[in-house]
């Protein structure tokens, strides 16, 4: 592990060094500073165990020559101290050391559908998109809808949105699935509980892939959109239609108010669409198996269950639950991200041990 860090550290102040030589060349910058950024925290990391280790081996020498007791008895403290704060930089120096994902620092695409339960399910929906709005507000991201089916009682039928902030993606990338919610529809005369259920898809936001895209093999049309905000206001044919004749993707993006914005963000959407087909086909072609908990996560399977009457959330691929429901609702997906990104590091790193 240290041999590799040691390489690491080296690599980053050569990089650094030839940003500083006066490169010009503007993609070579870009390719330098992804480079450096990719591995500053275990670098940053690396160094700071380093300079523990040092202070630890000062305080051993210390604790060798030193008689009074009122210095060793803070000695004994301090070196506690600093053996614990090493021990932990050493997890995290094991973390940082994974094989990481290379779409993790990209903007993510979410699509969310009602499924089961109807308008409930639409309404549902509607929920899981704010959930998700306030999240990406508490985290400093941007959200730009793309396209909207609203559902006739509230909520949506679909809508696909691009959340566009650091590292979205790798906060975000295990949210597809099926989401279920338990609770007591406003229709229910009888208070009964009903269960329905929404389907997120989480892709990350493509701007090239080693995949020949032509305009020639697009099919580009448009029609009435419904208006920016679902507002059947606007009479022009703004919304935009593409279809990759090769693979059959179909996107539509009606959102702006202008063909030529929409048409952008649909191209945007489209290559991330084609990327996502071709890796599937890939990944099965090849026989690998997709687990819920782990990579992009199998969107056939339940992930999680909202029960309204007992303020609960249930995580069902790492068996978390937490009676929390109304913060999470409020954007708080943090308390669920953050232990369910904690288990597939440890998963990792047995399966780095075995």
């Amino acid at each position: 592990m240290f041999e590799r860090l040691e390489v690491m550290r080296k690599t980053y102040y050569a990089l650094q060094e030839k940003l500083a030589s006066g490169i010009s060349d503007v993609k070579e910058i870009t390719k330098l500073m992804k480079e450096l950024k990719g591995l500053e925290d275990a670098v940053v990391a690396y160094e700071r165990y380093l300079s523990l280790k040092e202070q630890l081996k000062d305080l051993e020498e210390l604790l060798e020559l030193e008689t009074e007791s009122s210095v060793l008895e803070m000695a004994k403290a301090e070196e506690k101290s600093l053996e614990s704060e090493i021990e932990n930089l050493e997890e995290s120096l094991r973390i940082l050391l994974l094989p990481k994902d290379p779409d993790d620092d990209k903007n993510v695409i979410i699509e969310i559908k009602g499924a089961a339960g109807g308008d409930e399910g639409n309404i549902f929906a509607g929920d899981l998109f704010k959930m998700y709005s306030k999240y990406a507000e508490n985290m400093g991201w941007k959200v730009t809808l793309v396209n909207t089916t609203p559902g006739s009682s509230g909520g949506f039928a679909g809508i696909e949105f691009i959340i566009s902030g650091e590292n979205a993606f790798s906060y975000l990338k295990h949210e597809s699935g099926v989401h279920r919610v338990q609770r007591v529809p406003e229709t229910e005369s009888q208070g009964r509980i009903h269960t329905s259920t929404a389907v997120v898809l989480a892709l990350p936001e493509q701007e090239e892939i080693e995949y020949d895209i032509k305009w020639e093999d697009i099919r580009f049309d448009t029609y009435n959109s419904s208006g920016a905000g679902g507002q059947s206001v606007n009479t022009t044919y703004s919304a935009v239609r593409l279809t990759h004749i090769p693979t059959n993707v179909v996107v539509t993006s009606q959102e702006e108010r202008s063909q030529h914005a929409n048409k952008d963000r649909a191209y945007k959407l489209l290559v991330t669409r084609i990327y996502d087909k071709i890796q599937q086909e890939q990944l099965e072609k090849e026989g690998e198996s997709r687990k819920a908990l782990i990579g992009r996560g199998n969107r056939s399977e339940k992930i999680r269950t909202y029960n309204y009457p007992q303020n609960r959330v249930t995580d069902h691929r790492i068996g978390l639950t937490i009676n929390r429901l109304d913060a999470i609702m409020e954007g708080r997906i943090d308390l669920i991200i953050e232990p369910l990104i904690n288990e597939i590091q440890k998963e990792a790193l047995e399966g780095q041990s075995k």
